[in-house]
C-alpha cells in the first residue's frame, strides 16, 4: 500500500512540475513571440540534463491512445469540410503519395548512409519519421499571412498522414519481426480496410452523437459526451484493427461541420473554452516531453560517440528535408491536373516560392518519436530488433532539427519570399460580415411589417444599431452618426460594461446578491464585451 501510495504520488508530483514547465515556458514564447512548440522543446532539451529533475520516459500507449485522439479531433473539427474536399488532392499527394516516396526513399538511401542496415531497417526508420505534426508550422503561418491554401493543405496533411504512416510501420515491423513480406495486393486491400472502415465507424458514431445532441442543452453533458468521442472512435475502429486516426478525424470533420445546428449558443462558448484549454494542455505536455527524451534515447547508444552521432542526425534530417522539397514540387502540378480533370475547375498552382514554403513545413512531431519507441524489443526468433536504439535516435534528431530549425527559419522564409500579409481572408472576412448585416436587416423591415404599429419605436432602434454596424464595415456614416461618434459609441458602451462590472460586485461583496447571480451578471457581461472587442478589433484594422 506504501509503495503504490508513494508511486501515487510521484506520478503527481511529474504531471505538476510538467503543467508548471508548460505554463511557464508557454507564457515565455508568447513574450518572445515565437511558436511555443518550439520553446517547450528546447526546455525540455535542457531540463533533461538539470540534476534532479525526474526521468520521464514517454509511454508509446500513453500517446496513441491518451493524447492522440483529442488532439487529431480538435483538429478536425474545426477544419472546412468544403476547403478539405477542395484541396482533397492536394492533401492527399502529401498525406499518402509523400509518405509513401518517404519511406521508399529512406529504405533505399539508408544503407548506403549508414552500416548495417538494410532496406528493411531503412522501410521501418522511414515509416517512423513519415508523418508529419503542423501545429507549429500552420500556428507560424496563420500568424504571418500566409495564403489560405496553403494553411488548408498543410493542416489535412497532418490529419491524415498519421494513418498512412503508421500503416507503414505496421508493415515495416512485420517485415523486421517475422520476416514476412507482404504483396502488393495484400497492402492494398489492408489500406482500403484500414481507412474504409475506419471513416465509416467514425461516420455513424457522429450520427449517433449528432441526434442525441439534439436532444440535449447541457453544457456539462454535452462537454462530455464530446470528450467522449474522439476516444470512442478511436478504440472503436482499433478493436476491429482498423484506423482509429481516420475514425477520430472523419467524426470530427462531420460534427465539426453540424456543431452550429446542434450546439447552443452557451454550450458552444463553454466547449470552445475547454477545448481550447485541454489541447493546449496536451500539446504543451508532449512537446515537453519531446525535449526531455535526449538522455533516454542517448543512454541506448553506446557504440557511436556523441560529436558522430550529432552529424550522423544531421545528415538523415537533411535528406528527409530534401525528399519532401523534390516531391513536392511535381506532386503539386500533378494535384493541378486532377483538379481540373476530376473537379472540372481552374486552380492555380502555387507558385514556386508557395512551393517551397510547403516543402520546409515538414515538422515531425511526438507520433513520429511514439512510433519510433513502439517498435518491439526482440524479433519473432528472440533476436534483439535490428538498430532498435539508432532508429530512436535518428527519428528524435529529425523531430529536434525540424521544429527547432525549421520552425524558427519560417517566419524569416515567409517574408523574404513575400508572402506573408495575404489579405484574401480578412477580405473575405469583410464581405462576410457586410452580407449577415445586410441580410438582419432585410429581416428586421420584414418583421416590422408584420408587427403592431405600437413597437415602431423598437424596430427603430434595433434598425439603428445595425445600420451604425453597417455603416463602419462600408467605412461611411449614417446621416447623423459620424465616425468619430461611432467610435465614441464602442468606447463608452466598454466602460458601461466595467461600470456594470463594478456594481455586481460590489453587490455580490455587500451580500445582497449571492455569488451564483454574480457569476450569471458577469458571464452576460463577459459575452457583451466580447462582442464589443470584436467590433473595436475591426474598427482599428480599418484605420
Amino acid at each position: 500500500m506504501n509503495t503504490s501510495g508513494s508511486s501515487l504520488h510521484s506520478i503527481e508530483l511529474v504531471l505538476l512540475l510538467l503543467l508548471l514547465f508548460v505554463a511557464g515556458f508557454a507564457w515565455l514564447a508568447q513574450r518572445l513571440k515565437v511558436p511555443y512548440p518550439i520553446v517547450l522543446v528546447i526546455a525540455g532539451l535542457v531540463l533533461g540534463f538539470v540534476p534532479g529533475i525526474p526521468r520521464v520516459s514517454l509511454n508509446p500507449e500513453l500517446i496513441f491512445l491518451v493524447v492522440l485522439p483529442p488532439l487529431l479531433y480538435a483538429a478536425a473539427w474545426v477544419t472546412s469540410w468544403r476547403d478539405f474536399v477542395e484541396n482533397f488532392i492536394s492533401i492527399g499527394s502529401l498525406a499518402i503519395g509523400l509518405v509513401a516516396f518517404t519511406v521508399f526513399g529512406v529504405a533505399v538511401a539508408v544503407p548506403l548512409f549508414f552500416a548495417g542496415f538494410d532496406w528493411r531497417i531503412g522501410f521501418v526508420l522511414g515509416a517512423a519519421v513519415a508523418p508529419t505534426d503542423a501545429i507549429a508550422a500552420t500556428s507560424i503561418a496563420k500568424r504571418v499571412g500566409l495564403p489560405k491554401r496553403i494553411v488548408d493543405v498543410l493542416e489535412g496533411e497532418s490529419l491524415l498522414n498519421d494513418a498512412t504512416g503508421l500503416l507503414a510501420l505496421e508493415f515495416g515491423t512485420a517485415i523486421v519481426v517475422y520476416g514476412r513480406t507482404p504483396s502488393f495486393v495484400s497492402g492494398i486491400g489492408r489500406f482500403v480496410y484500414l481507412g474504409g472502415i475506419g471513416v465509416a465507424i467514425g461516420i455513424v458514431l457522429a450520427i449517433i452523437v449528432e441526434w442525441l445532441e439534439r436532444r440535449i442543452d447541457d453544457a456539462n453533458i454535452e462537454i462530455t459526451i464530446s470528450i467522449f468521442v474522439p476516444y470512442a472512435a478511436y478504440l472503436a475502429a482499433e478493436a476491429i484493427h482498423a484506423s482509429g486516426v481516420l475514425a477520430v478525424v472523419a467524426a470530427g470533420l462531420f460534427l465539426g461541420g453540424r456543431s452550429s445546428r446542434f450546439f447552443s449558443p452557451s454550450v458552444r462558448l463553454q466547449a470552445n473554452a475547454v477545448w481550447s484549454s485541454v489541447t493546449f494542455i496536451l500539446n504543451g505536455l508532449v512537446f515537453v516531453l519531446i525535449g526531455l527524451q535526449l538522455p533516454y534515447v542517448l543512454s541506448g547508444i553506446r557504440e557511436s560517440s556523441l560529436p558522430k552521432l550529432i552529424g550522423v542526425g544531421a545528415l538523415f534530417t537533411a535528406f528527409l528535408i530534401a525528399l519532401r522539397l523534390a516531391w513536392t514540387f511535381p506532386s503539386a502540378y500533378f494535384a493541378n491536373f486532377m483538379h481540373s480533370r476530376i473537379q472540372h475547375r481552374e486552380q492555380a498552382v502555387p507558385n514556386a516560392r508557395g512551393l517551397f514554403v510547403v516543402g520546409w513545413t515538414g515538422m515531425r512531431g511526438v507520433i513520429a518519436l511514439a512510433a519510433a519507441i513502439s517498435l518491439p524489443r526482440t524479433l519473432s526468433n528472440g533476436d534483439a530488433f535490428p538498430h532498435r536504439s539508432l532508429i530512436i535516435f535518428l527519428t528524435f534528431s529529425v523531430i529536434l532539427v525540424t521544429l527547432v530549425l525549421q520552425g524558427l527559419t519560417l517566419p524569416a522564409l515567409i517574408r523574404a519570399l513575400g508572402l506573408g500579409g495575404y489579405s484574401q481572408p480578412h477580405t473575405r472576412e469583410e464581405e462576410a460580415r457586410r452580407l449577415v448585416l445586410e441580410q438582419a436587416l432585410a429581416y428586421l423591415e420584414k418583421r416590422r411589417e408584420e408587427d403592431k404599429p405600437e413597437f415602431a419605436g423598437t424596430y427603430d432602434d434595433l434598425a439603428q444599431h445595425y445600420r451604425q454596424r453597417l455603416a463602419s464595415l462600408n467605412g461611411e456614416a449614417e446621416e447623423d452618426v459620424s465616425p468619430e461618434q461611432y467610435h465614441r459609441y464602442l468606447s463608452l458602451s466598454r466602460e458601461m460594461l466595467e461600470a456594470e462590472r463594478n456594481a455586481a460586485l460590489e453587490l455580490r461583496n455587500q451580500g445582497r446578491i449571492d455569488n451564483e447571480i454574480a457569476r450569471e451578471l458577469e458571464e452576460e457581461l463577459d459575452l457583451s464585451e466580447t462582442r464589443l472587442r470584436s467590433a473595436i478589433k475591426h474598427r482599428a484594422l480599418q484605420g
